[in-house]
């Protein structure tokens, strides 16, 4: 590989790396319409969304797999026990 093409590559891999990672740790946002606010996906929301799960006797899927109406389903429950 040339070097004109290595360094470019590498500053991406780099950007992508960092970007990924910040993700991870921060969680993510998720517009909820039914309340017109915003909630946090993150590993303390977890606990809350297995109890839903139990509560309800939905199948036991990860939320970022889950139906949108069943995530929109989980955020009502969601604001009933905080």
């Amino acid at each position: 590989m040339s070097k004109r093409l290595f360094v470019p590559s590498l500053l991406l891999l780099a950007v992508v790396s960092v970007g990924c990672s910040a993700r991870v740790g921060v969680g993510y946002r998720e517009y909820d319409p039914y309340y017109h606010d915003y909630h946090v996906w993150n590993d303390a929301e977890v606990p809350h969304y297995n109890a839903w799960i139990a509560e309800t006797h939905h199948a036991p899927v990860d939320y970022a797999h889950a139906p949108k109406a069943d995530r929109q389903n989980y955020w009502k429950w969601r604001h009933d026990h905080p």
